[in-house]
């Protein structure tokens, strides 16, 4: 348990200790560290670079200073990369001997691609919080970020769940509209927002990602947890409850919940700098949009979308709407958004582990992640401390944000695929049905077989 500020000071600084002989950094299984990379430095002084896509710029400062308090010799350069390039500017790097001393590594596909590069920080992590560790952090994100071996490889600092869809609540109220609940309700709704030249809902549609989370939304309102079971084989992509969120997919472009145009944009950040903007209502997005209902936030992303004066807005969270009248609206699904992994290779690795560790499993780390509102943090004891968060409308958006951190404590379905082929898959299935060039029907027979042809096993 997270039992005191104390507790918290007193196991980081015995972990610096064990970090100067070696110990944190342990030897890395079929991928050791390079002659140069030397005893990886001290453990409380040196310069870590840091390479993400997430979190924001304003959110990372605010990590690192906070760090910076207990810990002032160490310099963290926080590089943001954009998500569509991160993994092509990585791979070089890491391969070198110049790549970051600490980067984000998100579970799936791209933690089995990039794990053999860290170190396992399973001792800094025991070190910090006991034996009981793992009782400690969120089983979603240990599970998805330790290697078949059962090592650590990186450590989650937050999760985020998709399935959410987030409003701009005073376009709602200007127009007197209420938030849809089902598919025929948001087909509605949509069509009197275009009657006041208000584009409805947004979304990057290039972005096959973003795509299958609203697929796998779609689906949950059907038959909770069947898009899940399809992915690992217990379910077959041609049962009739998937060729149905399929089809309900098609609907939104073919009945106007989709923007025209949507597979010609990205989701960031074209569909995130039109909401941003105010240009639309709606848009699909996650548990880390919470951090844009703090005004300093949402004021810089109104800027980078290219608005000025940037005046912010109310935008809360609802639950995805059902596919169908009697269905189950408000999926969630989620994982670690990412974990702090440590360069094997890093001449200052056991500085970089100790900002990774203090981030991961000190409270007050874990305390600002919660309170960034950027992640649901890994600490099952920590929450937000709202009486100190300035948000844009706290009397509408805090009952809302307690709601949806609420029933992200629940989920166990994971957003993200380790198999990136069919990752690739439900891509295609998704574009191809939205352009009109296949019938629902078709797009999962053909996903069924990229299915087993990817490796999947179906029972």
């Amino acid at each position: 348990m997270f039992t005191s500020h104390t507790r918290a000071r007193t196991t980081l600084r015995s972990l610096a200790v064990i970090a100067a002989t070696g110990l944190a950094a342990a030897t890395l299984a079929g991928c050791a560290p390079s002659a140069d990379a030397g005893d990886g430095g001290a453990a409380d002084s040196g310069t870590v670079d840091w390479w993400g896509w997430t979190p924001e710029q304003n959110v990372a400062t605010e990590y690192i200073s906070a760090f910076n308090e207990e810990y002032p010799d160490i310099t963290v350069n926080f590089r943001q990369l954009t998500i569509d390039g991160y993994e092509a500017a990585l791979r070089p790097a890491l391969a070198s001997n110049v790549g970051p001393d600490l980067f984000n590594v998100a579970p799936g596909a791209q933690f089995v691609q990039f794990s053999t590069y860290a170190t396992d920080l399973t001792a800094s992590v025991e070190e910090s919080l006991g034996s009981d560790w793992s009782d400690q952090l969120a089983p979603i994100g240990v599970a998805g970020l330790s290697d078949e071996d059962g090592n650590l490889r990186a450590i989650p600092t937050g999760s985020t769940f998709a399935g959410p869809v987030w409003i701009n609540q005073g376009l709602f109220d200007q127009y007197g509209l209420t938030p849809p609940t089902t598919m025929d309700e948001w087909v509605e709704v949509c069509e009197q927002f275009r009657a006041n030249d208000v584009g409805c809902f947004v979304q990057g549609a290039s972005q096959t990602a973003f795509d299958q989370d609203t697929i796998q939304a779609i689906a949950d309102t059907i038959n909770p947890g069947l898009f899940t079971k399809a992915t690992i084989g217990e379910a077959e992509w041609t049962d009739p409850d998937l060729v149905t969120a399929f089809a309900t997919w098609q609907r939104m472009f073919d009945d106007g919940i989709m923007q025209e145009g949507a597979l010609g944009i990205q989701q960031y950040p074209d569909a995130n700098n039109a909401f941003m903007s105010q240009e639309y209502a709606m848009v699909m997005m996650g548990t880390w949009y919470m951090q844009f209902t703090r005004p300093a936030n949402m004021v810089a992303a109104i800027e980078a979308a290219g608005v000025a004066p940037a005046e912010p807005f109310t935008m809360v969270p609802i639950p995805f709407p059902a596919a169908e009248a009697g269905g189950t609206p408000g999926a969630m699904f989620g994982d670690a958004n990412y974990g702090l992994a440590v360069n094997a290779k890093s001449p200052d690795r056991n500085a970089a582990t100790t900002f990774a560790t203090w981030l991961g499993t000190s409270l007050e780390g874990q305390q600002i992640v919660a309170n960034a509102l950027n992640d649901i943090p890994s600490a099952v004891e920590i929450s937000p401390e709202f009486e100190g968060i300035e948000l844009v409308a706290p009397e509408i958006q805090q009952p809302k944000l307690e709601e949806l951190i609420e029933r992200a404590a629940t989920v166990t379905d994971n957003r993200l695929l380790p198999n990136s082929d069919l990752a690739d898959a439900i891509g295609v299935a998704a574009t191809t049905l939205a352009a009109g060039d296949v019938t629902p029907e078709e797009a999962v027979e053909t996903l069924q077989a990229s299915a087993e042809a990817s490796g999947v096993t179906f029972e």
